[in-house]
């Protein structure tokens, strides 16, 4: 008979609680002296017999609460076998928790339970760490689950790895050795320092380059808990931070795109803000020179953020349409109040029109009808392919950290009127509309990257085609005539040099305003910023990218 079997409930499940508690600590020798899984069978009933009917149906409370217990106070004893037994897979589960001293290292451990939910029981682990002469503790919440055995009618713990740890999966296990990823010490493009504790909102992505590039620099690696993939054994690094670090080694330096002017301009630019993202980005090389959040740390929404970039998407759209010949700068285009497609009815901001007007003009005053009016003239696929192979929207960007590089999904109907004027489906961040200015200040995609290609070589997305020197003349013409007396005039008045912008108002579902876009160039430097739930575009998001512009000098 189990020892759950044998234990009196006293008191009831109050009691029972406070039973589970303090379960000790103990030294992991890899055992407890009893068979091994690989002998262990089921138990049968007390007499040796084999039971005469299978329990079915849900543990009960007492089970759960009971072989929890049990099975808790055997892993906590040191009775790892004992506590194999009680899952339903004593082979694997005897395996996982030898492990833990043998790989994990885990000198003792103290299980604290937490009261069931249900079948389930949420479990606190205080694991003391011993690599040689290093030292340290792990301390974290995990959970199993009590079911019943199919074959016993025994309730029995759901064997799988995150019992061990929440982060646990198949195939890997816990390990703490000196064969880690060694920190860095990241620079920006001139050797000046880039750390979490003065610029927070690189906090994210400098923990990625340090697992991505630590191995590639002349930097040590500490002692460190990770999860690794059991075939790889210590090169099963993942991507995650270390769960603890004994020793920290010697950071190996990191140079990076970043430019300290750009970078710091950027956190100041939307410092204040509850929300609001900017990217800056050099046309000539594409190389990243600034990126930052608000709030600074968390979610990197600047190159990681999916949205919905509104009128800023027009920049792609006109491209599309000068590429086609369907219009010209000049040519005359209308712009009514209203236009239809695909049985929707679209209209332009506080419905405004112009009569006789150009292109250009509606351009420059983000007419939406003046795209969607020409719907009818369009492939479905015509704006996906035309952001693709000429601004490298969606292809696989290797930035050297992790992005969501653009999508502009094939649409009909009214849904590909929409993606017209970055409504839709279409979806992007501040990287991407950073990197569509680029384009046009330059004339041709260049991939984004944070760090040099050499370092890994890593191979860069390249867009299909470039565009046509006029149709590049002329979007160039088109976004400095919107600088100048268009909607992004105001935003970037008295800014000196070659400048170029448009603005985007992105209507959300159930949110009062839009989300506030704003795209330009200043020379060889271009920066997008969005401002969510603010507004206008150029009033919101435009302070924001001019101050990266500014940075320039």
């Amino acid at each position: 008979m189990r020892d759950s079997q044998k234990m009196a409930v006293i008191g009831g499940v109050a009691a029972a609680v406070v039973g589970l508690t303090g379960f000790g600590v103990y030294a992991l020798v890899g055992g407890d002296g009893e068979e091994t899984t690989e002998t262990q069978g089921k138990v049968s009933s007390g007499d040796g017999k084999a039971p005469e009917s299978v329990e079915t149906g849900p543990p009960s409370v007492a089970e759960v609460r009971d072989t929890a217990k049990a099975f808790l106070g055997d892993w906590s004893g040191g009775r790892l076998n004992k506590a194999a037994q009680r899952t339903d897979d004593a082979s694997a589960a005897g395996k996982a928790l030898s492990q833990l001293s043998s790989k994990a290292r885990f000198s003792s451990v103290a299980l604290t339970p937490r009261t069931a939910q249900g079948a389930k029981v949420p479990f606190r682990v205080t694991a003391q760490l011993a690599y040689k002469d290093q030292r340290s503790s792990l301390n974290y919440e995990s959970e199993l689950e009590v079911v019943r055995d199919t074959e016993t009618g025994e309730a029995v713990v759901a064997w799988k790895p995150s019992v061990l740890h929440p982060k646990l999966k198949k195939g890997q296990e816990l390990r703490t050795d000196a064969s880690g990823t060694p920190p860095i010490k990241a620079v920006d493009r001139n050797g000046k320092p880039l750390t979490k504790q003065q610029h927070p909102t690189l906090g994210n992505i400098l923990d990625d380059l340090r697992q991505r590039y630590g191995d590639k620099t002349d930097g040590t690696p500490g002692v460190q808990t990770r999860i690794v993939d059991a075939k790889k054994g210590s090169k099963g690094d993942t991507k995650g931070r270390p769960l603890a670090v004994l020793s920290k080694g010697t950071p190996g330096t990191l140079k990076t795109t970043i430019d300290l002017g750009a970078q710091s301009a950027a956190e100041a630019a939307v410092k204040g803000k509850s929300k609001a993202s900017v990217v800056a980005v050099q046309p000539s090389t594409g190389e990243i020179l600034a990126v930052a959040d608000s709030p600074a740390e968390g979610f990197n929404s600047s190159i990681r953020g999916s949205l919905a970039p509104g009128s800023t998407m027009k920049v792609v759209t006109s491209t599309m349409l000068l590429e086609k010949g369907i219009t010209a700068p000049g040519k005359p285009h209308p712009c009514p109040k209203y236009a239809k497609h695909g049985g929707f009815k679209f209209q332009n901001l506080d419905k405004f029109k112009i009569d006789g007007g150009t292109f250009a003009q509606s351009f420059a005053r983000s007419c939406n009808t003046a795209f969607i009016t020409q719907a009818k003239k369009l492939k479905d696929d015509d704006l996906t392919k035309a952001a693709k192979d000429i601004f490298g929207l969606g292809l696989d960007w290797q930035v050297g950290t992790g992005t969501f590089d653009g999508g502009v999904p094939v649409q009909a109907d009214a849904q590909m009127a929409a993606s017209l004027i970055g409504q839709g489906a279409v979806r992007m961040n501040p990287l991407t509309m950073a990197s569509v200015s680029a384009t046009v200040e330059s004339g041709n995609f260049k991939q984004p990257v944070i760090v040099d290609p050499s370092l890994d070589d890593r191979t860069l997305a390249k867009a299909p085609s470039t565009m046509k020197p006029r149709t590049a003349k002329d979007i160039r013409s088109l976004m400095k005539l919107t600088a100048t007396s268009g909607t992004a005039a105001e935003a970037l008045s008295g800014l000196g040099g070659d400048i170029g912008g448009k603005t985007g108002s992105a209507e959300v579902d159930g949110q009062k305003k839009p989300n506030a876009w704003f795209t330009a160039f200043r020379g060889d430097l271009a920066a997008a910023a969005v401002v969510p739930a603010s507004g206008h575009g150029g009033d919101n998001a435009g302070p924001v990218v001019r101050k990266v512009l500014e940075s320039a000098g």
